[in-house]
């Protein structure tokens, strides 16, 4: 006999389907039982289609009609691109409702709960809430700042070096580690890297390595490049693959612009900040794109200054079984820490055991050395 736990486990499993192909609406499960049985399950695949309980209703048929409807996110009351998703649920006879968290998001934020109460539905709030939280870090980030959830991801020696001296960094970890970091950034809406890692590598930033389920579209490749040094000739430039931005700044060749334009390729324009691009300005630009979920993947400076800007929520730290020395290029630029109280803290700290590799993740605490005071009015150029 499944408890309801179990089954808004089974919901959470369920909306992890969707988890990189949603933005800028969350991922989302259903699953409805009746007399303590899975009738039907549902999950929602991308924006614009039908959301999860939908397709768990449309699963379960004339089997809805008195059942148990879990949900890992309260349901909408409003018409967006879709019709009320509460609509539904009355209309096909959901008994009662169990939600896993309520949905943040002004437009709903209670009013599906309200709205299911008032046609004598029961509806019991809070199951599995942490479970349906985390799967949804980035939508409730993006909710309520306007910016995308940002995770920084890192290689290197357990010297703490991500290339040796002469910048060579193919590959510091196994193929194992490799094949993990192609389903991250396959879950990410953009991968960014620094014009550092364009020049030196040459990369494509697409998804190589297919998965358990299909590979979704490969993430908008944005390049952080103040000075605009990205070659005409660079491999990310074929946006045939996936869409590409650059961001840059004023003092940019505005001939460059329109070649880069020309290609295909986006250009966005922010202020710099102590001599680089002001990152929080352009996740706002971002967020205004509707990009809801960044993995940032190198270098050693756009490192340093998104975590001294206060923009990382996520770190993911790969070490391989290798030793570089001290003159190799060290995991981030200067933080222009002084003081060990000023040093970047981490805390829901996570190892695991990737192959011959080790992954340290966990989410940063800042301090003043950097700078997480941002709100979405602060930028609205």
């Amino acid at each position: 006999m499944g408890s309801h736990e179990d089954f808004m486990r089974l919901a959470v499993n369920v909306a992890k389907k969707g988890i990189g192909r949603t933005s800028p609406n969350p991922a989302v499960g259903a699953v409805v039982v009746k007399d303590n049985r899975i009738v039907g399950k549902g999950y929602h695949k991308m924006a614009g289609l039908a959301h999860a309980e939908i397709n768990a209703l449309n699963d379960a048929g004339n089997r809805a009609k008195g059942a148990d409807l879990y949900v890992t996110l309260e349901p909408c009351s409003h018409y967006g691109k879709t019709p009320p998703c509460t609509l539904a649920v009355i209309e096909r006879g959901i008994k009662r409702v169990f939600i896993g968290m309520k949905d943040p998001n002004p437009l709903v934020n209670g009013r599906g709960i309200r709205k299911l109460k008032g046609c004598g539905i029961e509806v019991k709030a809070g199951i599995f809430e942490d479970e349906c939280r985390n799967i949804n870090k980035p939508y409730m980030k993006y909710i309520k700042t306007g910016m995308p959830f940002v995770t920084l991801k890192l290689a290197a020696s357990l010297d703490g070096r991500i290339a040796t001296s002469a910048g060579e960094s193919k590959w510091i970890t196994a193929d194992i580690a490799r094949r993990y970091v192609h389903k991250i950034r396959s879950n990410a809406d953009a991968v960014m890297v620094g014009i550092g890692t364009v020049l030196n590598d040459d990369p494509l930033l697409t998804v190589r390595v297919a998965g358990k389920r299909e590979v979704r579209n490969n993430p908008i490749r944005i390049v952080v490049d103040s000075r605009l040094k990205t070659p005409l000739k660079a491999r990310l430039l074929n946006v045939k693959e996936a869409k590409t931005i650059i961001a840059t700044t004023k003092y940019a060749d505005k001939k460059k612009i329109i070649q880069i334009e020309g290609k295909g390729a986006e250009v966005i324009v922010v202020d710099l900040k102590d001599r680089f691009i002001d990152l929080k300005k352009l996740m706002l630009k971002l967020g205004r794109l509707e990009i809801m979920n960044i993995l940032i993947e190198g270098g050693s400076k756009l490192a340093a200054s998104a975590l001294k800007q206060g923009i990382i929520d996520n770190i993911k730290i790969f070490y391989a079984p290798i030793l570089l020395g001290g003159d190799g290029i060290p995991l981030t630029a200067s933080l222009g820490i002084k003081r060990l109280k000023d040093a970047v803290h981490f805390k829901d700290v996570r190892i695991k055991r990737i192959g011959e590799d080790m992954l340290i993740e966990g989410v940063p605490v800042y301090n003043s050395v950097s700078d997480q005071s941002f709100m979405r009015d602060e930028c609205k150029s």
